[in-house]
Parts: C-alpha cells; sequence; structure tokens
C-alpha cells in the first residue's frame, strides 16, 4: 500500500509541474482513501469472461460504474443483467451500494432491483473489493439462493417445483409475464 502512496505522490507532483510549465495553477483533486482503493481494485479486476464493467460517467467518476452479467450456465444463461455500483469514499469500510437494473425474476433480487446478497450486508469486510462482488454476483445467477430471499415468491417456486422456476425464468427472460408482473426481454 505504502508504492501505492508513492506512485500518487509522483503523479501529483507531476501534475503541479505540468499545470506550473503551462502558467497556470491548477491544483489537482485530492482523492479520498475509498478512492485510492478502488482504483487499486478496479486496476486489479480479473473478471469472467462473460462480466464486462463500464464507467457511464467517464473515467474521472470511478466510485459509480455499472457491471454486466452473461451467464453462461445455470437457469439464467444468455440473458444480460446490469447493476449500477455506489461506491463511498469511505470505502473498503461500507460495502457498495450494488442494485440491479434489469427486472429480473430471481429469488435473492426483488422487482426493484434490490439484491440480496451476504458479503454486500452482515459479511462484508475491508479486506473484500469489488472483484468478490462481482465474483458473487455472478454466482447468484449460476445458483440462486432460495433459503435468503428478497423474491419470496420466486423462492417458494425454486424449492417447491424447480421446473416451473426454470419455466418462470425463461418466460421472464424472453419478454413476458410471469404471474401478474411483466418482465422486458433480457436474452
Amino acid at each position: 500500500m505504502l508504492g501505492l502512496f508513492k506512485v500518487k505522490e509522483k503523479q501529483r507532483e507531476q501534475a503541479q509541474n505540468a499545470s506550473r510549465g503551462g502558467g497556470g495553477g491548477a491544483s489537482v483533486k485530492k482523492q479520498s482513501a475509498g478512492e485510492l482503493r478502488l482504483h487499486k481494485d478496479i486496476s486489479e479486476l480479473n473478471l469472467p469472461s462473460s462480466c464486462t464493467i463500464s464507467f457511464p460517467n467517464g473515467k474521472d467518476d470511478l466510485m459509480n460504474f455499472e457491471v454486466s452479467i452473461k451467464p453462461d450456465d445455470g437457469s439464467y444463461h444468455n440473458g444480460t443483467f446490469a447493476f449500477t455500483f455506489q461506491v463511498s469514499p469511505v470505502y473498503p469500510h461500507e460495502a457498495p451500494k450494488v442494485k440491479c437494473k434489469t427486472k429480473v425474476y430471481h429469488p435473492n433480487i426483488d422487482l426493484e432491483g434490490n439484491v440480496c446478497l451476504n458479503i454486500l450486508r452482515e459479511d462484508w469486510k475491508p479486506v473484500l473489493n469489488i472483484n468478490t462482488v462481482i465474483y458473487g454476483l455472478f454466482h447468484l445467477f449460476t445458483e440462486p439462493n432460495s433459503e435468503d430471499p428478497l423474491n419470496h415468491e420466486a423462492a417458494q417456486v425454486l424449492r417447491d417445483n424447480p421446473k416451473l422456476f426454470e419455466t418462470n425464468v425463461r418466460r421472464a427472460m424472453t419478454g413476458g409475464y410471469v404471474g401478474q408482473t411483466f418482465f422486458p426481454r433480457c436474452i
């Protein structure tokens, strides 16, 4: 970590020298510890090939980004699911806020996009990182957890009738109704 601070200090000095040479006295924005840690996490990402990360506000706003997951196995294979990440300046002492932008029939994701993943709540620890969260989300699509649901109806169907659950997932992903709820196509 000390090496990272030395690199950042050197970058600040170079930016200040460049601004002095250009006649301006522009100052370099000081990054919070959370931003420094997030920068490190993002530079070390090792995502599955079916996951992508994008920065809709540009590379200057690392604290808000999107992750797209396209499972290659399980009930949700070939679907594309988008998540927004909002990272607090006190990261990693606080878990990122994650929401699913894709309406999905899933026991661990409710219809408003809230995600039930233990490492985003009570099991979060500062040693965890963005890579861990993305793998956790990916795992929700390969192994949905009916024991810790946000969508209780989907969890009940998964427990009681796995074949009907598969049918409901396919119907939702291809754009259709499951019960009274319409799901836009995501496949």
